[in-house]
């Protein structure tokens, strides 16, 4: 496709223009990825117009001329369009993925230093006193988690087991139909 830039960008109107000025790499180099995410929509929008317009009208001509590739001379300006507006979202599209690797990794880095946070907030251990002034009396036992009858466990395995041959029956059931 040979076509001049410039021409085309003038013959956009002021509204296209605009858009397409908004895609500039120092007017996006510093947007959050919320509003990429809408300039990404506005571009994509207007790329799905054009391109529309461009397979509709060479659609329309098919008859005229036999086929939408020879149609295709008296139908330059659409598919021009779609291009500037294809570059358009491509300059957004790589833009919004470099800021969402940005604030993954930043998610991520929080995370973890609220994991790291959480795991060393454990209660301080008490520190031995010594023997004299270690109240008198016997020691106190720690009291002891109770244990899960040997019932208890059984009635579990059985409910687990009674789950797996459902879903092997339903899949059986599927299979054979």
């Amino acid at each position: 496709m040979v076509w001049d830039m410039k021409a085309l960008l003038n013959s956009l109107t002021e509204a296209e223009l605009a858009l397409v000025r908004e895609t500039e790499r120092e007017q996006i180099i510093n947007a959050d990825e919320d509003a990429l995410v809408q300039l990404h929509e506005r571009i994509r929008r207007a790329r799905n117009k054009y391109v529309g317009l461009y397979r509709r009208e060479a659609s329309s001509r098919v008859a005229e001329f036999g086929g939408r590739g020879k149609a295709r001379p008296k139908n330059t300006r659409n598919a021009e369009k779609a291009e500037v507006f294809e570059d358009a979202l491509a300059r957004v599209s790589r833009q919004l993925a470099a800021a969402a690797r940005r604030s993954a990794q930043l998610l991520r880095t929080e995370r973890l230093a609220a994991a790291r946070q959480a795991r060393n907030m454990a209660p301080p251990t008490a520190s031995r006193r010594p023997a004299a002034t270690r109240p008198a009396g016997p020691a106190k036992r720690a009291a002891t988690p109770k244990r899960a009858s040997p019932a208890a466990g059984q009635a579990a395995r059985k409910r687990q087991a009674a789950s797996a041959a459902s879903g092997a029956r339903r899949q059986a059931q599927r299979d054979s139909a």
